[in-house]
């Protein structure tokens, strides 16, 4: 089958002739008539590509999809039965789901992208903070934090169960970045000897 022509193709001249039967020309294109082809192809892309441009709402996946549909159409044009309804709506109705399956294509490698990110976004930890994390249960470290000043505690409270990063925890506690980071080592130290953890 030769190339497809441009989707936008297919908008009737004036003086053009009278619409063709579609069902007649499905037919035709099940039998391989590529010429059948090229006058559906004429007569129906302006609306094949409107109602994808609609669904997917971007005009060059929308091209994309209504290429696809076509050659969908090609393909399975002769089990086209008009005694189950419309050639135009069994037409259509190959463009609504290959339309409705690039979106639902789209938001799952969004929702993919995002998860990865997420999953993948690394965190400012220091070695001590990781050590601490690693060998300590979480009722120990609790109950350690018990003896540091309440701003050591708050810090470490905000970097570690809050898990946010020391920027975070400066614009939280309206601090400079370093004196964050000072408040929150100067913990993990007091944490560390109070917990008898190894440096």
């Amino acid at each position: 089958m030769e190339h497809l022509r441009p989707v936008t193709a297919g908008v009737p001249q004036e003086g053009a002739p009278a619409a063709p039967d579609l069902a007649d020309l499905l037919k035709l294109c099940g039998r391989g008539d590529q010429n059948a082809f090229a006058q559906l192809y004429d007569a129906v892309s302006a609306r094949v590509h409107g109602l994808a441009v609609r669904v997917v709402r971007d005009p060059a996946q929308a091209e994309e999809v209504a290429q696809e549909a076509f050659l969908e159409i090609w393909k399975n044009s002769g089990r086209f039965d008009p005694a189950k309804g419309s050639p135009l709506g069994w037409l259509l109705t190959i463009v609504h789901r290959k339309s409705v399956d690039r979106v639902r294509s789209a938001e799952a490698s969004t929702r993919r992208d995002t998860t990865y990110n997420q999953q993948n976004q690394p965190v400012d930890h220091d070695s001590t903070a990781e050590a601490a994390q690693a060998s300590l249960e979480a009722h120990r470290v609790r109950a350690a934090l018990e003896s540091l000043t309440p701003i050591q505690r708050e810090a470490l409270e905000l970097a570690y169960f809050g898990g946010y990063t020391h920027t975070e925890v400066a614009t939280m506690l309206d601090l400079p970045v370093g004196t964050a980071k000072t408040r929150i080592r100067d913990g993990l130290i007091r944490l560390r000897d109070t917990m008898g953890v190894g440096a």
